[in-house]
């Protein structure tokens, strides 16, 4: 049953990928309708947009991170205490 929930878990914290995916889209449409508007500034936005992508990024490295965790790292072992320990 664990194991189950484990992979439950997992696969909603892939979810964020699917809206970090959205996100970055809608950076680089932003600064495709910006720069249109005003190509002057297009250096300057293409920073901003750069900023943006890469913070929406982290959002997506974070979420496979967690994914990674809730699979791999969180295993269901019984603790086996010492014998001293157990008196």
């Amino acid at each position: 049953m664990l194991e189950g929930a484990k992979s439950m878990g997992a696969g909603a914290a892939t979810i964020a990928s699917a809206g970090a995916a959205v996100g970055i889209g809608n950076v680089f449409s932003s600064s495709i309708h910006s720069v249109a508007r005003n190509p002057s500034l297009a250096k300057q936005l293409f920073g901003y947009a750069i900023l943006g992508f890469a913070l929406t990024e982290a959002i997506a490295l974070f979420a496979l991170m967690m994914a990674f965790l809730i699979s791999f790292v969180f295993r269901s072992s019984k603790v086996k205490f010492l014998p001293a320990l157990v008196k």
